[in-house]
């Protein structure tokens, strides 16, 4: 196990140490995830497609909106997201 899910709705999981690209990611019970980028340490991985304009889910909330489209298995962080919206 390599990764962490925190919530059964979350898009992301967590890199539970720092994941190489082309490396399997998985979390307990079985998930896995394909890397398509090298993910830093407790840095999140897209367990999904996510559209652009979509929103992030960690922790079961909305944490972030994507500002492109992310691959499953691609890293998320500031290069492809934006701030959690407060006006929802």
């Amino acid at each position: 196990m390599n990764i962490i899910v925190l919530h059964p709705h979350d898009n992301v999981a967590v890199a539970l140490r720092a994941l190489r690209v082309g490396e399997v990611a998985s979390a307990e019970g079985g998930e896995t995830v394909p890397t398509v980028a090298d993910i830093p340490a407790s840095h999140k991985i897209a367990r999904v497609d996510i559209a652009a304009g979509s929103d992030i889910v960690k922790y079961g909330e909305v944490v972030a909106v994507s500002t492109v489209s992310i691959r499953r298995g691609d890293w998320v962080h500031t290069h492809n997201v934006e701030g959690k919206r407060w006006n929802r």
